[in-house]
C-alpha cells in the first residue's frame, strides 16, 4: 500500500482544511526518475520517496507530522483510540479524513473517514467513526494526474453500517479489505526520539553503521545467552568493554551515535519492505552531513527499490538544497491556526536555491519576524543590565 494523499477537515489546531500529497506533482524529466519510485510498471505516476516539512518553533510540523502517523495507522487496522497520535483530533466535534492509497491489488482507492468525540465514564476523550464510505478503481483505469484521485460517479465499494456489531466504533472499514487482499503498511515511528535516546537490543545492527557514525568504534555485537544480554563495545586501540546491561552504552556512546543507530536501522527496514520512517526534527543530535546521507540514501532509486518513503520535520533550510525537486517540500506556518503550503504553490521557478528563499522571509512566515528579534534583544538587555 502507499498514500497517495491527505486531506482532514475540522482538525482543531489547523486553520484551514490539511491537504497533501505523496506523488510527483510536477513534471518528471529522465533525470528526475532516479529519485522517484514508479507507482506501476506501465504508468507514468511516481510517488516521492522523501517529504520534507520545514516551519520555525511552534509553527506545528510535529501536528502535521501526527496527521499523518494518524492516517498511516487508521489505513493499517489500528483502533482509532490505540494510536498514540490520536490527540491531534483534540476534542473537534467531526473531523473529516480523505485518505487515498494505491493498493497492492493493484487498485486505487479513497476512504473517507468521520470521526466524532465523546467522553466516557471518566470523562477520558473517546473517538469513534461515525460515518465511512470506500471507493475503488482499477489503477489501469488512471491515465492522468487530474483523474488519479477523482472518484466521481463511482459508486462506493463499500459503507459503514450500523449493523456491523463485530466492528469496534473506533476500528476502520478497510479492515475487512485488508484481510481480503493480506495487505499493510510498515511504519516506523521516530515521532517519540526525538529528545529520547535508547539503543534497541538488537544483533544485526550492521557494523558499518556504527563506524560511519563513529569513526572510533571497531566493534559492537550483542551476545543472547539464557535470557540476558551481553554487550561486547571495543573503540580502536582500546580494550574491549563488556557490558551486562544495554542502557550502559549510552555512557559510552554518544546520543547522536544511539539516534543515528536507530535511525539507519529502521531506515534499512524501511527501504527493504518499501514502507514510511517519519521522524521528528532529523537534525536533531546529527550534523547536516549525516542527515543528507540518510535523504540520499532514499532518494537513490538503486538502493530504494521498494519505494521506501522518509517523511521528516526540520528546521534546517539547508537541507531543501538537497532538492532538486520543489512538489516534496511542505513549508508550516502557524498564524492563528496551522496552515500547510507546498513549495511549487510558493516558489514557481526550480533553479532558485530553496535555502537562500527560505532564510531571506521570500516564502513569509519562515524566518521569526523582525519585531520579535528586536523585542528579544531589548528583554536580554534589560536582564543583563539587572545581572550587573
Amino acid at each position: 500500500m502507499k498514500l497517495l494523499s491527505i486531506s482532514a477537515k475540522g482538525l482543531p489546531l489547523f486553520k484551514e482544511e490539511l491537504y497533501l500529497t505523496f506523488y510527483a506533482g510536477q513534471r518528471v524529466s529522465e533525470a528526475d526518475r532516479n529519485q522517484l519510485h514508479l507507482l506501476r510498471n506501465d504508468s507514468s505516476f511516481y510517488l516521492n520517496n522523501v517529504e520534507a516539512l520545514i516551519g520555525i518553533n511552534a509553527s506545528g510540523k510535529t501536528s502535521v507530522l501526527k496527521v499523518i502517523l494518524l492516517a498511516l495507522n487508521l489505513l493499517n487496522n489500528e483502533p482509532i483510540n490505540h494510536i498514540e497520535t490520536r490527540d491531534i483530533l483534540g476534542q473537534a466535534e467531526k473531523v473529516i479524513l480523505n485518505l487515498c492509497f494505491y493498493s497492492d491489488c493493484d487498485e486505487i482507492c479513497r476512504l473517507e473517514t468521520v470521526i466524532v468525540t465523546s467522553q466516557d465514564q471518566n470523562r477520558d476523550i473517546r473517538y469513534a467513526i461515525k460515518e465511512e464510505t470506500m471507493w475503488t478503481k482499477p489503477a489501469s483505469s488512471v491515465v492522468t494526474k487530474k483523474t488519479l484521485l477523482d472518484f466521481e460517479g463511482n459508486a462506493p465499494a463499500a459503507t459503514r453500517s450500523n449493523d456491523e456489531a463485530f466492528l469496534p466504533s473506533d476500528t476502520s472499514i478497510i479492515i475487512a479489505y485488508n484481510k481480503q487482499h493480506q495487505q499493510n503498511i510498515q511504519v516506523c515511528d521516530l515521532l517519540s526520539l526525538t529528545n529520547i535516546n535508547v539503543l534497541p537490543v538488537s544483533d544485526d545492527v550492521p557494523l558499518d553503521i556504527v563506524t560511519f557514525l563513529d569513526p572510533t568504534v571497531e566493534n559492537l555485537s550483542f551476545a543472547h545467552e539464557d535470557k540476558k544480554i551481553t554487550v561486547h563495545l571495543k573503540f580502536k586501540g582500546k580494550t574491549e568493554i563488556v557490558l551486562s546491561d544495554p542502557a550502559e552504552l549510552n555512557h559510552y556512546l554518544s546520543s547522536g551515535t544511539v539516534k543515528g543507530i536507530v535511525t539507519f536501522t529502521l531506515a534499512i527496514r524501511v527501504l527493504k519492505s518499501g514502507g514510511y520512517l517519519v521522524i521528528d526534527e532529523l537534525e536533531n543530535h546529527f550534523n547536516k552531513e549525516i542527515v543528507a546521507t540518510l535523504i540520499r540514501f532514499f532518494m537513490d532509486a538503486g538502493m530504494n527499490r521498494m519505494g521506501g518513503t522518509l517523511i521528516f520535520t526540520t528546521h534546517y533550510p539547508e537541507l531543501l538544497d538537497e532538492f532538486e525537486r520543489n512538489d516534496c517540500i511542505y513549508i508550516i506556518r502557524n498564524r492563528d491556526g496551522i496552515t500547510v503550503s507546498n513549495l511549487t504553490d510558493i516558489l514557481k521557478r526550480n533553479d532558485l536555491k530553496k535555502s537562500d528563499a527560505y532564510q531571506s522571509g521570500f516564502l513569509e512566515g519562515t524566518v521569526p519576524t523582525y519585531e520579535a528579534y528586536m523585542s528579544l534583544k531589548k528583554s536580554i538587555r534589560l536582564a543583563l543590565k539587572k545581572e550587573g
